[in-house]
């Protein structure tokens, strides 16, 4: 779960990291009051939405007076903000104001889950700012990487080694590197991020942006942070698929995936790849799917537009294929399926379950195998579109 920049800082503010004083407005009225109590201008004014790249795309404005600071609220507060990061854009329903800060330089510092080393690491870099993805892109050796033992924490002599590669104030950098690993680690964060993280004309460290991203099975021990969650963010879909209790993310292509495993979908995205299509989404209906959360599935695949044809890829193990095969038709009739509906099983009872679908007189065509059923679901997908 994501949270916006003013929430991350609230909680920043808590862990005892420095932010700069600002207040939250989600229309007109509270922005001007919020001004009047931060006292004086220049202000930024930042739209808050789930996205990278705002500055580049207008979502950050220096405002030097109230005029300036009205017309920048109206510019932003009920439109769609679309960055390189979300060029599908993000509705903006709440700006953060704050005081300028007087910026020194600009670096990166963030902590997160390194999947490959299985352990956290704390990354940073003397570059930060808006230009810090082109960096870790062309010259990756300006990016500091420190191993993060589980066991043991973020240590001071590590923030203090990062500290002086560079060239930071030691002691004020190591006490906001380990709270901001207090935050990761007590919140169960996936990521904390600080881009910029500001060495201020006098000297002072400052967290300018704050990006905060809490692991979804740890909800549960959060009520307060899973109750900041910001649904405009999320499409409808999301949103729904949530409901039904699906692993499901939109995206852009145009062949839906059903499949049980997440390294099944996984793969299933990169197999219709690389028969040259682009899949719709990533959605996991679990190990033991039964006909109401096929059916479920099958609402959210037919509620996106862009889905010319899915592909059902399913490994029989816990679940027959004969009652899996006996569940989508049943799910079927309960959906109207709008498009074709290609489907790979494999595992027990496989050859009852090809039977099953061949004749139930519904839009289901069997694929022999998962390249067989990519194939076949990009040319139906290439047929519709």
């Amino acid at each position: 779960m994501k949270l916006h920049e003013h929430q991350a800082k609230e909680i920043f503010a808590r862990f005892g990291i420095p932010v700069p004083e600002g207040r939250v407005a989600f229309n007109l009225e509270e922005a001007l009051k919020g001004a009047e109590e931060l006292g004086e201008f220049p202000l930024v004014v930042k739209a808050q939405v789930h996205c990278g790249g705002r500055g580049k795309a207008g979502g950050v404005k220096i405002v030097k007076n109230r005029e300036e600071l009205k017309e920048a609220v109206e510019g932003l507060l009920g439109k769609v903000l679309k960055t390189f990061q979300c060029p599908e854009g993000k509705p903006v329903s709440r700006v953060w104001i704050e005081k300028a800060t007087d910026i020194g330089r600009e670096l990166y510092l963030s902590i997160t889950l390194d999947r490959a080393r299985s352990k956290p690491v704390l990354m940073a870099s003397a570059a930060g700012g808006m230009e810090i993805e082109e960096i870790a892109r062309e010259n990756p050796e300006a990016i500091i990487i420190e191993e993060i033992d589980p066991a043991l924490g973020l240590m001071p002599n590590t923030a203090r080694k990062v500290a002086f590669r560079l060239g930071l104030p030691v002691k004020d950098f190591t006490q906001l590197a380990l709270n901001l690993y207090r935050v990761y680690s007590k919140l169960d964060a996936s990521l904390v991020e600080v881009n910029p993280l500001v060495e201020t004309a006098e000297g002072g460290l400052i967290a300018l942006d704050a990006k905060l991203d809490i692991d979804d099975n740890a909800l549960f021990r959060h009520e307060e942070i899973a109750r900041m969650e910001d649904k405009t963010q999320i499409s409808e879909l999301e949103v729904e698929a949530h409901r039904y209790g699906l692993n499901y993310i939109k995206l852009s292509g145009n062949i839906g995936c059903m499949v049980n495993g997440a390294g099944l979908a996984m793969a299933t995205m990169d197999i219709i790849k690389l028969a040259g299509g682009e899949p719709a989404n990533f959605l996991d209906v679990g190990g033991g799917a039964n006909v109401e959360q096929i059916a479920n599935a099958f609402r959210i695949l037919m509620g996106d537009e862009d889905v010319k044809a899915v592909f059902i890829n399913i490994f029989g193990g816990i679940l027959r294929c004969d009652r899996l095969a006996q569940g989508l038709v049943e799910a079927g009739k309960m959906v109207e399926l709008g498009v074709p509906i290609v489907v790979r099983m494999e595992g027990t009872n496989v050859e009852e379950g090809k039977r099953i679908l061949s004749e139930s007189g519904m839009n289901f065509i069997n694929a022999e195998d998962m390249w067989d059923g990519a194939r076949k679901a990009v040319e139906l997908a290439g047929k519709s579109g």
